[in-house]
Formats: structure tokens, sequence, C-alpha cells
């Protein structure tokens, strides 16, 4: 009777270990996996989601959020730059919406402290949306679904850019990509990635990489200045933190993006100009650790950040509401 009984027991102190001894294992590596994100407020999230493919909250009536953040694109466009209103052409690449809620401010120069913040952004600018916050909730006051919905959601009568806001970020919030081959590896799976996959994580390491592509999001922590060691030569306007701070220190000095997924999110840096995975890798140990990659190096690189895509988000296409006589009609040639 005791033999029976203790072997249940050894098995389930064994299968504790292995779970111990992955989970320290991953504990000491300066990646971490992504946790899914757990929903709160599923009719948060919904209106959030109705309003992210929303083109009416632009002056055209055709540019929404996903037009610049694709969801089937690895949320990015896969531009070097934008098109925004009538045509115009962005002054920076599109960042990836993927993961975004990781990252400890927005924008490439982090003008927004946060998704709610960023969400103001697009909606006002000339370039791009070139709506007006007052024509967005006067557009959405105009469908009674939509009055219906933020009175449900929000429990009050109030439609301002902040609800619209908070929906469009407790959406972005559920943009999360947990299950890369990578990080099962880290939670124990030594078969998730192979010998080359492997030896390029190692590379990633020693060479430095993970002194600013460090943590869940793999980047998005920190503020660095593009060119290091050698000066990044561009004919982007962009200048960065710079922009914000009115610091001439900041100039060049971008929120460093993250990895995850990068293998979906080209072209790369914040011009663009890196077309390929391999041209990136080569740029960033020249300018950025004064390191020359061969050839086998860069590769063995490439093949470890193709490891960081995870599940792409999986949803079911919204049905906007239809507009009604007194809605702004939309001015896509004028």
């Amino acid at each position: 009777m005791t033999f029976h009984t203790t072997l249940p027991l050894i098995s389930l102190l064994a299968a504790f270990a292995l779970t111990a001894g992955a989970g320290a294992a991953a504990a000491q590596e300066p990646i971490q996996p992504i946790v899914a994100h757990k929903v709160i407020d599923p009719a948060r999230v919904e209106l959030g989601k109705k309003l992210w493919f929303e083109p009416r909250l632009s002056r055209s009536g055709f540019i929404s959020c996903n037009s610049c953040h694709n969801l089937s694109m690895g949320g990015s466009d896969n531009l070097k730059v934008s098109i925004g209103d009538k045509w115009q052409q962005g002054s920076i690449n599109s960042p990836t919406v993927l993961n975004s809620s990781l990252n400890f401010v927005q924008f490439w120069d982090g003008r927004a402290k946060d998704l709610r913040q960023q969400a103001e952004g697009p909606i006002a600018n000339p370039v791009e949306m070139a709506f007006t916050h007052a024509l967005a909730v006067d557009t959405l006051k105009s469908i009674p679904e939509y009055v219906s919905e933020f009175k449900k959601v929000f429990k009050t009568d109030r439609l301002t850019i902040d609800e619209i806001t908070r929906a469009v970020a407790a959406f972005e919030e559920t943009l999360v990509t947990p299950n890369a081959r990578f990080d099962k590896w880290l939670k124990g799976n030594r078969a998730a990635i192979d010998a080359q996959e492997l030896r390029g994580y190692q590379l990633f390491k020693s060479a430095g990489c993970v002194a600013c592509h460090s943590g869940t999001n793999l980047g998005g922590s920190s503020f660095q200045k593009m060119g290091l060691v050698a000066p990044y030569k561009t004919g982007n306007p962009s200048e960065g933190r710079a922009a914000v701070t009115g610091k001439d220190a900041d100039r060049f000095s971008f929120k460093v993006p993250t990895l995850r997924n990068v293998a979906l999110t080209y072209p790369y840096f914040h011009d663009g100009e890196a077309a390929t995975l391999t041209e990136a890798v080569d740029v960033m140990g020249r300018l950025q650790l004064g390191r020359t990659f061969t050839p086998q190096e860069n590769a063995d690189i490439v093949a470890f950040l193709h490891t960081l895509t995870g599940d792409q988000p999986r949803l079911t296409m919204p049905i906007l509401p239809p507009s009604r006589d007194n809605t702004p009609k939309p001015k896509p040639f004028e």
C-alpha cells in the first residue's frame, strides 16, 4: 500500500522539480516570455476594436488605425513611412502595435506616456488622419448605435475623446503575441529552437545586443542614440527625443523598438532604410556595437530573431454601424 501511494508522489515531485527548474532557467535569462493578456472588460475591448477599424475617424473617411498598423501584417504597414491624408508621405516608420502595451512610452520619440495618449495623436495629425478630436466625437455622436454602446461600456452619457482613446487602448492591450518558439524554449522546451537559432541567441547575448533588447518585449524600455560608435547617415528629418525635450544631447535618440515579431515588421529603423533583417543586423553591429558580424554570425542572429514571432491576433472583423444623415461627410479629395 505504501509502495503504490509513493509512486504518484514521486512523479508529482519530479514534475514539480522540472517545472521549477525550467522557471529558474528562464529567470536567469535577460529575456522573459510574454504572458497572454487577460481581458477584464470584454465590452470595452469590443468597442475599441470597432474604433480601431473605424475609417470615419479620419477626414477622408478612408484611413483607420489599422491602415498604418495592419494586424494582418505584424501590426505595421511594411512601408518605409506611412501614407497619410491625401496621399501625404509620413515622416517616420510606423512601429508595430503588437505588444505596444509593454513599451514604457509610445512613439519613437516617447512623446506619449501611454496607449491612451498615443491614440489621440493620429486622429488630429494633419499628415495622418487629418481630423479633429471635436469632429471625431461629433461623428460618433451622430450614430445612435455608437452612443448606446459608449453609454453601456462607460456607464455615462459622456462621449468625448477621452472615452474614445480609453476604448482604443483597451483593445490595443489585447494585442500581445505569446507562444513564440523562443518563449517555449525559455519555458524549458529545448527542442523549440534549433542549433543555429541557439547559436544566434548566444551571440545576441555575448555581442551586447541585450543591453538594449532585453526584458519581455526585447526593447521598448529605454531611449538610445542611433549611431553610438559611428554616426548613422539618413535623409530622414526625424530628430528623435530632441523633438520632445528640446535638448541637443537627445538628437537621434529614439525609443528602442521591440524585436518581438521582427521578422514581420520590415523595413527597419525609424527611417525604414533597412529592408531586411540581414541588413539591420549588419548596421546595428557596426554602428551600435562596433562589431562587423561575419556572414555566418549574421545568419545565426537572423535565425534567432525569427524565433520571436508569436501567436498573431485572431480577430472577427467588426460590423460598423451605418452613418446617419447628420454624420459629417468624408472629404477624401478635398
